[in-house]
């Protein structure tokens, strides 16, 4: 699961990776849509795509001359479980660092 993570964090830590699933999120869409927004060449645009393919945030299928990408919401799945998780051991930590506060106050007192 951390190698997932890993990959999807890192996809999730580019800008134009995370456009790109914005924009997915909307609908599929062509690579030449895609690409349209971006100042890059379509090479390098096309790297950031691989990035978020292994990363297994997207898919890509192929028509004809036309490549359609398509959002895949496992990792995202994924990725908010593990958040969660993370989330209430850090909830946990700070009850717990209340209540030592909490005690030392009335200690003093």
């Amino acid at each position: 699961m951390t190698n997932h993570l890993d990959r999807f964090f890192d996809a999730l830590a580019d800008p134009t990776c995370r456009a790109v699933i914005e924009r997915l999120a909307q609908s599929p869409a062509p690579v030449s849509e895609l690409h349209a927004p971006h100042d890059i060449a379509l090479s390098t645009f096309l790297k950031h795509l691989k990035v978020l393919e292994e990363s297994g945030l997207v898919r890509s299928e192929k028509k004809g001359r036309v490549r359609t990408v398509h959002i895949e919401a496992g990792p995202l799945k994924t990725a908010e479980g593990w958040l969660s998780q993370q989330r209430g051991l850090w909830e946990a930590r700070l009850d717990q660092l209340e209540d030592l506060i909490t005690h030392l106050n009335k200690t003093k007192m």
